[in-house]
């Protein structure tokens, strides 16, 4: 005869104190998703997943999480048309399943992904890897399971000071001036192009996505590299890097710019999108002449957004 193992989680806590997240972080697993003529989509993902837990529960049931996550994963093998948010939301649908004390129940995920790019010049193809990212958070109320599912990208471009730019710009200016006249000096300033210190900027778009409504990976990370002085290329040449720099030169941003740039291309693309959705935009520049990073962050409503654009 077999012992009868006790449930210890579904003892009274000594400490009666309801805790938010419980649950388990750093879940890799391997998916491969068909996408009718194209490539597989094969991603290795990470996966957090939480509940709530009520004060009069000592512990949720620890395996059933991850088995959450497994059962999921084993069903969205054959479906061709599943996006990594809705992947997120049904694992928080069979949580709320298996932990049927939570009343919130959190997923989120992070991927490497790869894309194919050609560089600017030479036309060499390389692999590019940039993240993506899918969250979806359940709450139940009066036995309703209500989801709000989330789609994002995390991608490396370049950006340039243009505080610095100005100031090297300045400098020669007054260079010139001693041996060439004030007309020439000018045609020189607006000719060539100044220097600058650079950054790796990292630029996050995480954008809530209501039901029948669609919002591609591949697009955000567009997006984002279209915010940043330039975006950046594994394998290029000579004639590859002169056009990288150059256009980074040309294009000198703040990290308050990025910011501002992405929100202006997400309203331009995704304006069809209720007024209630939620939008979080992120800029990290790593500093090349100083110890610190560069932040700059904005989370709002779509609805928020266009106003204050509208009132710029």
């Amino acid at each position: 005869m077999e012992p009868e193992f006790p449930d210890t989680q579904d003892n009274n806590p000594r400490i009666p104190i309801h805790l938010t997240r419980v649950g388990v972080t750093g879940v890799k697993k391997l998916i491969k998703i068909e996408r009718g003529d194209k490539r597989p989509l094969v991603l290795l993902p990470t996966f957090n997943a939480f509940v709530d837990l009520p004060s009069n529960q000592k512990g949720i049931h620890m395996s059933r999480t991850p088995e959450a996550i497994s059962d999921v994963l084993e069903e969205a093998v054959n479906n061709e048309n599943l996006e990594v948010e809705s992947l997120c939301a049904n694992i928080v649908n069979t949580l709320m399943a298996k932990h049927e004390y939570a009343e919130i129940a959190e997923v989120s995920m992070k991927s490497d992904f790869m894309f194919v790019r050609k560089s600017p010049v030479t036309q060499n193809k390389s692999q590019e890897m940039t993240k993506i990212i899918a969250k979806a958070t359940g709450c139940k109320k009066d036995g309703k399971i209500t989801i709000r599912k989330s789609i994002g990208a995390e991608v490396i471009g370049m950006t340039v000071c243009p505080c610095a730019q100005e100031s090297v710009k300045e400098a020669d200016r007054v260079k010139l001036l001693e041996f060439l006249d004030e007309k020439t000096v000018e045609k020189v300033i607006n000719t060539v192009s100044f220097a600058s210190h650079n950054q790796r900027g990292i630029g996050t778009i995480i954008i809530e996505v209501p039901e029948n409504q669609n919002v591609k990976g591949e697009d955000i990370i567009k997006i984002i590299e279209g915010s940043m002085s330039s975006n950046v290329c594994e394998i290029l040449k000579r004639p590859d890097e002169n056009a990288v720099v150059m256009e980074a030169h040309n294009n000198p941003y703040f990290v308050e710019d990025c910011v501002r740039n992405m929100i202006e291309k997400i309203i331009q693309q995704y304006s069809h999108l209720p007024d209630d959705t939620l939008v979080t935009v992120r800029q990290v520049n790593e500093e090349s002449i100083h110890r610190h990073n560069a932040f700059a962050e904005k989370i709002a409503t779509m609805v928020r957004l266009k106003s204050e654009l509208n009132h710029s």
